[in-house]
């Protein structure tokens, strides 16, 4: 069985709006429902688990049916951290499975408010971690990276950054995108361990077992739209049409 824990807590404050960013319209339709459309397109079947702050889920279910969004998906209450949402939304594969369907299987774990994954992606994470246990997709850095080796200075100039800081090897490194995707059994005994602040995604949780991470290729549309100007880009890709669709 496949699963989908689609995270989203934001509340929108880097876009300067009251409405959260996982509500925000882009293509004449929030967000959310772009990005539980795209795991639906990749893994028929899947079990889409949608996990919101419980004092945004009457207005996601206006929206619904506002947009005539009939898509079938279960919606687990978020936590006091991403760390406590994802367990949320783990516990509630168990409560929305009855005990005959409850068997091992495949969870991605996606920020809803990334719309843009491609099919391709998604398949890549759920088969390589079918094999491996574990995949996360990532996409190069493309820009020079420089290292700050000092703290910075406090009376730094307006739009200047005071320190010491060196270029790394930007070759050495990937920016990590989502469906974090794992074993079934092997995120439900990582998210049995005690939350640390070091938590600051499912594959440290993972990691912190010992188990490995298995990169593989993601794409550069998979953009997580958290400012005024990844709305701009999001409605350009947008009415540019569906490429990161393809499979």
């Amino acid at each position: 069985m496949n699963y989908a824990v689609i995270v989203a807590g934001g509340k929108g404050l880097r876009m300067g709006t009251d409405l959260p960013k996982q509500f925000l319209p882009i293509g004449g339709r929030p967000v959310l429902m772009h990005t539980l459309e795209a795991f639906a397109r990749a893994v028929p079947g899947i079990c889409l688990i949608l996990v919101l702050p419980a004092d945004q889920q009457d207005f996601w279910r206006d929206l619904c049916v506002r947009h005539t969004f009939t898509l079938p998906h279960t919606i687990a209450t978020g936590g006091e951290t991403r760390f406590h949402s994802v367990l949320n939304g783990l516990k509630a594969i168990d409560e929305a499975l009855s005990p005959q369907e409850r068997r091992e299987g495949l969870v991605g774990v996606h920020d809803g408010v990334r719309p843009f994954v491609s099919v391709d992606v998604i398949r890549r994470c759920f088969d390589t971690a079918r094999v491996t246990g574990a995949a996360v997709p990532v996409i190069p850095v493309v820009e020079t990276v420089r290292e700050i080796t000092s703290p910075l200075s406090p009376h730094c100039e307006e739009g200047a950054l005071t320190a010491q800081s060196v270029t790394r090897d930007r070759n050495r490194y990937r920016l990590v995108q989502t469906p974090q995707t794992f074993q079934l059994s092997l995120l439900r005994l990582a998210y049995e361990q005690p939350y640390r602040p070091a938590f600051t995604d499912d594959a440290s949780v993972v990691e912190a077992l010992g188990h490995p991470i298995t990169l593989v290729e993601g794409n550069r549309e998979n953009i997580k739209i958290t400012t005024p100007f990844d709305l701009v880009v999001a409605e350009a890709m947008m009415r540019k049409g569906p490429s990161h669709q393809k499979s």
